[in-house]
Formats: C-alpha cells, sequence, structure tokens
C-alpha cells in the first residue's frame, strides 16, 4: 500500500544507506538542509525478506547470506509463535512443534538440530540469551513475538564474528519506544482455541535524554492434547540516555516464565488412535530466566564506532517427570495404592558475558575500507541436580528424597578474540578475510551416585583457532554474487559427559566436533517485480558426538564417543513475485524452498548389540525438502497470507530405522502437508484486528521423535485451531 509522508521545512536528512542488499552501507556525517515541503509515494513491502546492512552497528556483514524478517505488520499467529509462520520465508529453515504451542522457539537451518535453537548464537537486541554457551548452549528465555519488531538472521559463516556456532546467529530485535512523544501505549490481546487468552501491553516514550519502554505479556493455554496446559509471562523494561549526539548509554532486564504441563509421548499406535490423547499427567517443565544487559554505544569519531555490552543470563530449569517410554503407562501400584515416585531434575544457570567491539573506516584508494575487532569474555557456573526421588503425587512438587543421584557443577570461563577487514577493492567488489582464537576449558565437579569419585571430574579445554573469508561482486544496483567458508565448532555438551546409568560411561578420550560452513549465492531483482536468491552450501561437521558399545573389565557399556563425519550440501532458493500490483492493492507470491542432502561420511552407532557403520545413512531429523509457499493479498488496510508448508520425510536415529519401535521412540518421521490462513486489518489509524486458521486442513502430523526432552517418542503437533487478536496504539 502507498504511504503518504509529510516532510516539513527546515528538517535534518539523515542521509544514510542501509541496503536493501545492494551497495554498501555509508556512516557518513549527517548534514543539515532546508527544504520545501513535499510529498514522497512508496509501496511498502514489509513482508519482503531483506539482507542487512553490509555494516550493521561493528558488524561486517558483506559477503555473507542474512535475513531480515520484519514481524510488526506480518499476517501470523504471533501469540502462538507458530514457527512455520514466523519464518516462513527462509529457506531450510526448520521448525520442531514439540513443546507446547507459544511457549518455545525450535529453530534451525540447513540440516542442524533446532532444539532450543541451540545451534545459534541467540540474541536479544544483540544480547546474548543461550543459557550457557558451552555446557547447554539452549535458549531457555523465550520473549514474548508481540514485543519483536523483527528478526536478524545470519547463516553460520558468519561465525567468526558472533561465535562459532554452525547455524550462526539469530537476532531478536524489540520495538522501541515512540521518541515523539512522551508517553505511548500498545495493547494486543488474544483468544482463541483450545483455551487460549493472551494480552501484550506495553508503554514507552522519549523525556529529555532518557528513552524508556516496557512490557508485559501474559499467555493462558489448555493446549491442543489432554494434559498439556501452558501457563507464561513475561516482562521487559529498557531505558536509554542518550549523553550527547556521539554517546549514549542503555540498560534493559527481560524476565521470561512458563509453566507446561507435559502431555507425554506417544507410540505410533496411540497417534494414530488419538493424537490427542495424553500418556502423562503428572509430568511439569518450568523455566524461568533474567536476562540483564548493561551498553554504550559511542561514535568516537566519523570513522571509527565503540561498542561495549556486560550482560548475563540467570535462572533455573526444573522438571518433575514420570521418566519412561510411552508404551509403560503411568499409573496407581496395587500394592501401595500410589503411583510411582516421580523423578526431580533442576537446573541452574549463572551465565555472564562481557563484549566490546569497534568498527574503524579507513581509505584504499578512494574507496572506502572497514576494520572490525571484537573481544569476549565469558564465566558460568552451570548446576545440574537430577535424579531425585519425588513426591508420588500430581502436582508440580520438587520436594526429594534422599537428595540426587547426580548433583554436579560444571564451571565454563573463555576469551575470544577477532579481527576481520573488508577489502572494498572497488565500489562493485569486496574481500573480507577475518580470524578468531578462543581460550579456555569446562570443568565438571560434583557427585553421580553410581560412579567412583574420581571418575567424576572432567576437563575440556577450549582451544580454537578458526578463519574465514567472505566476498561480495555487484554485478549491477539489482543484482550481486556473494561467497564465503567460515571454520565452526560445536562443543562438548554437558550431558554429553554425564552417563546416563550405570550401564553407561564417560569417555575419556571426548572431544569437541569441528568443521566449516561454505556459501554462494546469487540475489537478484528483476524489474522491480522479482527478488530471488539461490544460494548453495555445504556444512561440514567432523567428530560428531553419539552413542557406541565400548567394554570396560570384560562389562558392555554405551558411551558417548566421537561417532565419525557428516556434511549437508543443499540448495536454497527464496523468490517474491509481485503478481499484480497498482496503488491501492498487492498480490504477491513467494517461495522459501530447500533441498538437503545431509549424510554421514563415515562412523559407527550402537544398534543396542553391536556397534554398526552408518557411512552413507542420512543425518537424523533433517528431511530432504523443505517448501513453504503462499499467497498474500493486500487491500488498502487489508492483509491476507496463504501458506502452504511441505516438510519431507526424514529419520529419528542415525540408523534410519524404517519400522517404528513399540515405543515410538525410533522410526519414519512422515512427510506432511500444512496451510495457514492469517489476515490482519488496520483501522481507525490507531486499531488492528488479526485473525487466523492454523493448520485449516485439519493434518494430523508430528515434526520430530526427540531422544531427550519432552521424551522418546511422538509429539504430536496442534491439528486446526482459530485465533483472533484486536490491538491498539496511543
Amino acid at each position: 500500500m502507498k504511504q503518504l509522508v509529510k516532510i516539513k521545512k527546515i528538517l535534518t536528512v539523515v542521509l544514510i544507506v542501509t541496503s536493501t542488499g545492494f551497495g554498501f552501507a555509508q556512516t557518513d556525517s549527517v548534514s543539515n538542509y532546508e527544504l520545501e515541503e513535499f510529498i514522497v509515494l512508496g509501496t511498502k513491502e514489509t513482508e519482503v525478506i531483506v539482507p542487512l546492512a553490509n555494516i550493521q552497528k561493528t558488524f561486517i556483514i558483506g559477503g555473507r547470506k542474512s535475513e531480515v524478517i520484519s514481524i510488526q505488520d506480518m499476517p501470523a499467529n504471533l501469540a502462538e509463535k507458530i514457527g512455520r509462520q514466523l519464518f516462513a520465508k527462509i529457506p531450510s529453515g526448520m521448525v520442531y512443534d514439540m513443546d507446547g504451542s507459544g511457549n518455545q522457539v525450535n529453530f534451525s537451518v540447513r540440516g542442524l538440530d533446532a532444539h532450543r535453537s541451540w545451534e545459534f548464537n541467540v540474541r536479544q537486541n544483540g544480547t546474548i540469551i543461550n543459557t550457557d554457551m558451552y555446557g547447554y548452549p539452549a535458549s531457555h528465555y523465550s520473549m514474548p513475538m508481540e514485543a519483536v519488531d523483527r528478526i536478524e538472521l545470519v547463516r553460520g559463516t558468519a561465525a567468526l564474528q558472533y561465535g562459532q556456532q554452525f547455524g550462526g546467529m539469530l537476532n531478536y530485535v524489540l520495538k522501541s519506544a515512540d521518541t515523539a512523544k512522551e508517553f505511548s501505549f500498545e495493547n494486543l490481546t488474544s483468544t482463541g482455541s483450545f483455551g487460549l487468552f493472551a494480552t501484550y501491553n506495553s508503554i514507552g516514550g522519549k523525556v529529555d535524554k532518557f528513552t524508556y519502554h516496557a512490557y508485559y505479556q501474559l499467555r493462558k493455554s489448555n493446549g491442543y492434547r489432554e494434559n498439556a496446559r501452558s501457563d507464561s509471562d513475561a516482562q521487559h523494561v529498557g531505558l536509554t540516555y542518550d549523553v550527547n549526539e556521539k554517546l549514549k548509554i542503555s540498560g534493559q532486564l527481560s524476565r521470561s516464565y512458563y509453566m507446561y504441563k507435559i502431555p507425554g509421548p506417544l507410540t505410533d499406535q496411540q497417534f494414530e488412535e488419538n493424537p490427542r490423547q495424553s500418556t502423562r499427567k503428572r509430568n511439569f517443565y518450568s523455566p524461568e530466566m533474567y536476562i540483564p544487559s548493561l551498553s554504550l554505544d559511542w561514535q568516537i569519531s566519523p570513522e571509527t564506532r565503540f561498542e561495549w555490552i556486560g550482560s548475563g543470563a540467570f535462572g533455573e530449569r526444573s522438571s518433575v517427570t514420570f521418566d519412561a517410554f510411552a508404551n509403560v503407562p503411568d499409573v496407581i501400584d496395587p500394592a501401595t495404592n500410589e503411583f510411582a515416585p516421580r523423578n526431580v531434575d533442576i537446573d541452574r544457570y549463572n551465565s555472564r558475558t562481557t563484549e566490546a567491539r569497534i568498527l574503524h573506516e579507513y581509505h584504499l584508494g578512494q574507496v572506502k575500507s572497514y576494520f572490525s575487532g571484537y573481544v569476549r569474555y565469558f564465566n558460568n557456573m552451570f548446576g545440574r541436580k537430577q535424579r531425585g526421588l519425588g513426591t508420588t503425587g500430581s502436582d508440580f512438587n520438587l520436594t526429594v528424597s534422599n537428595g540426587f543421584a547426580r548433583d554436579i557443577q560444571l564451571h565454563s570461563e573463555s576469551i575470544a578474540l577477532a579481527v576481520e577487514n573488508q577489502f572494498n577493492i572497488s565500489q562493485k567488489f569486496s574481500i573480507s578475510p577475518g580470524i578468531r582464537y578462543e581460550y579456555g576449558n569446562s570443568e565438571m565437579f560434583g557427585r553421580i551416585a553410581y560412579l567412583e569419585e574420581s571418575k567424576v571430574p572432567k576437563t575440556i579445554p577450549y582451544n580454537f583457532f578458526s578463519l574465514g573469508a567472505h566476498t561480495a561482486y555487484f554485478i549491477n544496483s539489482h543484482s550481486k554474487l556473494y561467497g564465503g567458508i567460515s571454520q565452526a565448532v560445536r562443543q562438548v555438551l554437558f550431558q554429553d559427559l554425564i552417563p546416563s546409568s550405570p550401564l553407561a560411561t564417560i569417555n575419556e578420550n571426548l572431544t569437541n566436533s569441528v568443521g566449516y560452513n561454505a556459501e554462494v549465492g546469487w540475489e537478484n531483482v528483476w524489474e522491480d517485480r522479482v527478488k530471488y536468491n539461490l544460494t548453495f552450501f555445504r556444512t561440514y561437521i567432523s567428530n560428531r558426538i553419539g552413542n557406541i558399545l565400548v567394554e570396560e573389565d570384560g562389562q558392555p557399556l554405551i558411551g558417548k564417543s566421537n561417532i565419525g563425519h557428516s556434511k549437508t550440501d543443499g540448495i536454497e532458493l527464496y523468490l517474491d513475485w509481485k503478481i499484480l500490483f497498482s496503488d491501492q492493492f498487492l498480490l504477491s507470491f513467494y517461495t522459501a524452498s530447500s533441498y538437503l542432502n545431509a549424510r554421514y561420511i563415515s562412523g559407527n552407532v550402537s544398534n543396542g548389540e553391536s556397534n554398526q557403520e552408518i557411512a552413507g545413512n542420512r543425518i537424523e531429523a533433517v528431511p530432504t525438502w523443505i517448501s513453504r509457499n503462499g499467497l498474500t493479498l493486500t487491500v488498502r488496510n487489508l492483509k491476507v497470507a496463504l501458506q502452504h508448508q511441505f516438510v519431507g520425510k526424514s529419520f529419528a536415529d542415525a540408523l534410519n530405522t524404517r519400522n517404528p519401535a513399540a515405543s515410538g521412540a525410533v522410526g519414519l518421521v512422515p512427510q506432511y502437508h500444512v496451510w495457514d490462513l492469517n489476515v490482519a486489518f488496520s483501522f481507525w489509524e490507531k486499531f488492528v484486528l488479526r485473525a487466523g486458521i492454523n493448520n485449516m486442513l485439519n493434518t494430523q502430523y508430528f515434526t520430530k521423535r526427540p531422544q531427550m526432552y519432552p521424551g522418546p517418542g511422538i509429539w504430536s503437533s496442534d491439528s486446526r485451531g482459530f485465533v483472533v487478536s484486536i490491538g491498539t496504539k496511543i
């Protein structure tokens, strides 16, 4: 829709090229111009995916694939964080639906594990929110999507810039205050199927040199399945002080909490009979996280910018579960006339991070180039109490008898240094080499009831030296080629160090998984009607970690080990086509499709009786095809989005077991199709009405057979549901 913008006399024109993928971002100083009033007309296409600027604050982004997803005006189910809608236009994006709608985002790209987005360096407003970058990099903190303005995604070739994760960086940028007002207010309230009720409320504004923003969100849902209730709330407060035109200081504090009653896994037979049924009614899971941060943004000179962030991730994750396979019922024992005692697990997180970055602009001849330097210090204490003998009741109760069978801690400390330089050889061609060094270690200590005390301590050193390089060539103002390669590391996780039972063992030679990401792509706009991006990539991971059979003193045991190597070769296509358009009308089509050839190229894993070769097998939970396609219609203030998602079949384990086990824990994950319809209508300038039908054809499907949380087996995804939201801004 065309927007009318009135610009009055004597105004400041900020000449900043923020790049939609073409040309280099500029950092020239602001100039003042005196202009006559004039009118600017343009088409607002907020749903089109654009890349980040080549220079993003103190980050060098040029030469690698990046995407910006605008959330604020998206016709989507924000209250329940429907991942396939939020990431609709991200090719190779995989979403797990298994954690209760609205509770968590489980997302990955390029065949990586989507569990709690832990393959990414996950951030909010540039602040790290991964719970523990070394021991358990999952993001248990979960902001409401109603509070998010946009999502920034930089693929894995940016590992040197943000960290060494294979997935790259995922940054949720929150809405900011309306600085034209001293006070503003926003509300979005939603109701829908399965007892959904959610309300989001925020305030913000600018008073003198202070800018403030705060929100409160509450959500309740009975869940699609029986015994699947969720209750959550989240808060955030941020304050920025403009010291002067060049320096600002910001402080933020965010909190998220939810209580999820876990309905339990299903066997294949149970899923076929009734995917809404529950196998558990006494299981609970609840994370509560706090994310404080203090930052400084200083434009030292027209050529040099400095940023510093000090942040933390503090909180705990608790669960009370009857822990067994889906085909083991949780019933009253006739001998005791009580249920069996439940298992209690409590994790406590205490992560502290400080980061400093500097970007310096200089000239090579007549062309600007950029140098970026980075240092990060990380210190974390991760406490894990597991296998506590809980109560026989049915409520959320963390009381245990006789302590915990596993009471251990992981202390991690590291320092990372990185430098990168974007050499702009000409106005069209750039090369950006970089280097990163990370040094530190993690030390595990504590008590495991079934292990000798001398076997518990374990030290994992981190001594990573990584290289990368990226290049971009601008064919013209509408077309560019890009490519790059960067080394990456997946650290040994806390859970890899802990033997699961007396029949398991710790591998003294367990090492980190290392590898690289490589990509080459072409981005183009044709006659201002068709925008597309075609990317070829490879993700190579050596020394992957899995289970093998070992023998100790004649006793066969299961042990974690580096089982082999894998590679994923793939193609990603994003295309957005404006089929019909005018001043008041726009009909467009998009596709975000990918082909993934994800295979083990060497290795052996346990089949329960022996170690079996897996070379040539497909990587677990990676479908060959993922394709999301849709039509978007905009008529004045009305937006209608119809989306179809297809996900091909995948395997639950590295052995590529086809026939499902009796427990449902392994077997084929069938392909599935899902259709969604969403509508957004703005009226009276201050109000918006949203409505949607999720899974409108009522498809019964599941996305994965997880081997860990929330339990091995089938977790049904939601069938057809409705949601209606009404919002206002004043």
